[in-house]
């Protein structure tokens, strides 16, 4: 597995796999790889024939500080986890790289209402972070399809609109979450959990659980309701948002026939703020 720390090259290494007509998969990631990422790389080698992952701590979709600087960085263990994986190579540029001094960072694309709702209106100005960096990435790998996880739902929704915008033939394939046993939906944050805070945050799978397995039995408000109930008396957890929405806008289901819906959750849990949903239909 080869590691390349600079777009130079990256660019050199792609340059004959690309002449051969070799297929380029890139798998983003800010590293503290777990299985859900693992399953991101194996999904990329069904659908392509080099696998790029990325490892990129990117500052500018960080909205509080301290939150980019307690982010996890295990990167020994990663490079292992990926090389086992049999990821082919591994894009780990420095902040520098990215962002280079003297450069033009002005950055700001109108990525629809939806940037403003749920996450966006937590952690304000997130998804133009985001989509910078996945931006400037997709310019250095040139990718035929690139993997993002359902887990980050609305994260996915933002890239779609960011490659519409900019009009890049990249394949987007959105991979399904992958939970622990117990349902927690995995994630790079759940390291920071508590005992007692990891046996509370099976809240969030529970309550969606309950919006899938009785969408036909309750009108739409009253399921969202019962939905929150969940929360109610759980010392240690705050819930920022419950949600059952439209897929597409993430506006707010007015009715249970729109064609694709979802229920989205957040809240924090100890000190840990966490995500997750499930898609209803």
């Amino acid at each position: 597995m080869e590691v390349l720390k600079t777009k130079a090259a990256l660019k050199a290494y792609l340059k004959p796999l690309k002449a051969a007509g070799k297929k380029i998969a890139l798998v983003p990631t800010m590293g503290a790889l777990h299985n859900g990422h693992i399953s991101l790389i194996k999904l990329a080698q069904e659908n392509a024939d080099v696998i790029i992952c990325s490892i990129f701590v990117n500052p500018t979709q960080f909205t509080d500080p301290k939150d980019l600087e307690k982010y996890p960085r295990p990167i020994e263990h990663d490079l292992a986890m990926l090389d086992e994986a049999g990821c082919n190579a591994v894009f780990m540029p420095n902040v520098e790289e990215m962002y280079p001094a003297g450069g033009d960072e002005n950055w700001h694309i109108d990525l629809g209402n939806a940037e403003f709702l749920l996450e966006g209106a937590f952690r304000k100005g997130h998804y133009q972070g985001v989509t910078q960096i996945v931006k400037k990435l997709f310019d250095a790998v040139e990718p035929d399809v690139a993997m993002f996880g359902q887990k980050d739902y609305q994260q996915v929704l933002m890239i779609k609109n960011m490659l519409e915008h900019f009009k890049l033939p990249i394949n987007i394939i959105t991979c399904p979450i992958i939970r622990e046993d117990d349902g927690l939906a995995m994630s790079s944050r759940n390291i920071h959990l508590s005992e007692t805070d990891r046996k509370n945050a099976l809240v969030l799978s529970k309550s969606l659980q309950f919006v899938v397995d009785n969408f036909n039995s309750f009108p739409l408000s009253e399921l969202e309701q019962q939905a929150k109930s969940f929360y109610d008396g759980i010392e240690g957890v705050e819930l920022d948002y419950f949600t059952i929405a439209n897929g597409d806008t993430l506006q707010a289901a007015a009715s249970k026939t729109e064609h694709k819906l979802v229920a989205l959750v957040a809240a924090k849990v100890g000190a840990t703020r966490l995500i997750d949903n499930m898609i209803i239909k």
